[in-house]
């Protein structure tokens, strides 16, 4: 169905070119030649297999935030969506850096680029020091034993953040 669509609408945008790759192709191209997209267009499960790949080259899920913008209507989340599984550790143990990128996406969007630049720059900041780092930037599995390893909880790196905004 996406590659009908595709099709037709291609026929309004010339110049526009329109490809359709298998799935490990697709990420073989995608990693070797980047800048040869500019759009992809996926059902849920590739789209899923993309963004779960390539959030791995930024830091993890952890720090992968996105946007779903449209004419009227913009959606700003975290490619990571809820974590369910964590959902009843207490302390809270769930990087909320993607959460904040979206909300910093969010601002951009808004037309609030300066705010957004700022929640940004306070985000770099704390990673960049390294000091407060939950348990997927230490590369450890999740569960309630992470801080004992050193992982810092989810409000604990959202006040970090927070203080670097000041």
């Amino acid at each position: 169905m996406y590659e009908e669509e595709a099709k037709k609408i291609q026929k309004d945008f010339p110049d526009v070119v329109l490809r359709s790759d298998n799935i490990d192709a697709l990420m073989m191209w995608l990693t070797k030649k980047p800048e040869d997209y500019g759009v992809v267009v996926a059902s849920n499960l590739f789209g899923d297999i993309v963004s779960d790949a390539f959030a791995g080259l930024v830091g993890g899920l952890g720090f992968a935030c996105s946007g779903n913008i449209g004419k009227e209507v913009a959606v700003f989340e975290p490619t990571h969506g809820s974590a369910p599984k964590y959902e009843n550790l207490d302390p809270p143990i769930v990087n909320p850096i993607a959460m904040i990128l979206s909300a910093a996406m969010l601002l951009d969007h808004a037309g609030e680029q300066t705010m957004g630049k700022r929640v940004r720059e306070a985000v770099a900041s704390v990673v960049r020091e390294g000091k407060v780092r939950c348990y997927d930037m230490q590369r450890l599995s999740g569960g309630p034993d992470v801080f004992k390893k050193g992982a810092a909880s989810t409000l604990q790196m959202t006040d970090a953040i927070l203080a670097k905004l000041g």
